[in-house]
């Protein structure tokens, strides 16, 4: 009998850790649905979600990163810790995983019949007899990834809440202060937006945020692994190719904007250095090539003992590996690229290069040039600035 008696004795012990492990938040929660565009823009979203949950003093609810897979449907949704570890978010600020919420929290803090969908204004549903002008509606699970989002922890909303004219830049206003006051945590436990409660592209006071954002053992594991088993010994560069037919299309918006996707990562907020022009978006093989002999010359010149010894290559398209390895035949680097696509994997990879080439307006090379701005890590872009500015500067400016 007692081994019995331990038994219940350690069950018990179990069971407290693990309420005090979810201990209810008085101060509210914050949920939102990460439904725009791809990884890149998500980690945008992300920071300032982050931000905004730390400025209403509310535990910002995880949640699963959308995937969308060739031939289907519906997107994936992906816990969020199996690329990023929770505990380095928490010493920034409180945040619990969507999937632990669910199950350990919400039946108290958000019952079923109390869940509110929350948007800025009203939101038309696809499917016309569901619009009513008399109940406007946010319509929160209304297409993909809207529906699959929330249906993967089964939740659905018996209502529709309108915020505006309040909005989510805490960082320039006392706005924090009016959503503490219109949404009180005792009435309002959870807001839930059905969109990132965030501005896009991240704001340039967020962008710190991302040294709390750390790969899951997995991904640094699989990173340090293939520098070490397949690149040779010695630097190596990580470059970012942007190239497939959808970014072909969005590029031709170049012409009609001041600032597209990431482009303030290199151009400024203000445009305080420079102007969108079409290299920016799509630079040409030659000028890849060009730009890249360029970066290995001046790397071996500054840096003598550190060589560049091979070339990984990232890309949504065309990784133009035949290219690369023709250019740099004369030069005994060789080129690489991971045998099976793995964006996440080719993101822990070029965090870790030596030196990074990668696409101002893109927001997954701005997700590299981040994590590499908090390691202190040189990072550039393909054809910025414009050739005949970078003439007029001494060649160590580039790097």
């Amino acid at each position: 009998m007692q081994w019995l008696k331990l038994l219940i004795y350690f069950i018990s012990i179990l069971i407290l850790n693990t309420n005090a492990e979810f201990e209810r938040d008085p101060n509210g929660y914050i949920a939102y649905c990460p439904c725009m565009g791809r990884f890149g823009n998500q980690a945008d979203h992300f920071l300032g979600s982050l931000a905004f949950a730390q400025a209403l003093n509310r535990t910002l609810i995880l949640p699963p990163w959308v995937e969308y897979r060739k031939g289907e449907m519906r997107s994936r949704q992906v816990p969020f810790d199996t690329y990023f570890e929770v505990e380095p978010l928490q010493e920034f600020h409180r945040v619990i995983l969507m999937s632990d919420f669910m199950e350990h929290l919400a039946d108290e803090v958000w019952p079923a019949n109390e869940r509110i969908a929350f948007c800025y204004m009203e939101r038309k549903s696809l499917q016309q007899d569901k619009n009513d002008p008399d109940a406007p509606n946010c319509h929160a699970k209304d297409g993909n990834p809207f529906g699959p989002f929330w249906d993967t922890y089964s939740i659905d909303f018996v209502g529709s809440e309108f915020y505006g004219p309040l909005h989510f830049d805490v960082r320039h206003s006392s706005i924090a202060t009016k959503w503490q006051e219109n949404y009180k945590a005792d009435k309002w436990p959870v807001l839930a937006f059905t969109g990132a409660p965030a501005s896009f592209p991240v704001q340039l006071e967020n962008r710190e945020l991302q040294r709390y954002l750390v790969w899951s053992p997995k991904y640094r594991e699989a990173a340090r692994e293939f520098i070490r088993t397949v690149l040779p010994r010695g630097a190596f560069i990580g470059l970012h190719l942007r190239n497939g037919i959808d970014w072909v299309r969005a590029c031709e918006h170049i012409k009609d904007s001041q600032q597209l996707f990431a482009s303030p990562q290199c151009l400024g907020y203000k445009n305080e250095r420079g102007e969108l022009y079409q290299e920016l978006c799509m630079p040409t093989k030659e000028s890849i090539i060009r730009q890249l002999k360029r970066t290995i010359k001046n790397v071996r010149q500054l840096q003598p003992k550190n060589e560049v010894k091979s070339v990984f290559v990232a890309s949504d398209a065309n990784h133009m590996i035949s290219e690369l390895t023709n250019a740099l035949s004369r030069m005994d680097i060789s080129v690489h690229k991971l045998q099976e696509d793995d964006p996440y994997l080719d993101l822990a990879i070029l965090g870790q290069s030596n030196h990074f080439i990668g696409n101002c307006i893109s927001s997954y090379s701005a997700f590299v040039k981040r994590e590499r701005d908090t390691h202190g890590f040189p990072s550039y872009f393909w054809s910025f600035p414009k050739e005949k500015e970078r003439q007029q500067t001494k060649p160590h400016e580039e790097l």
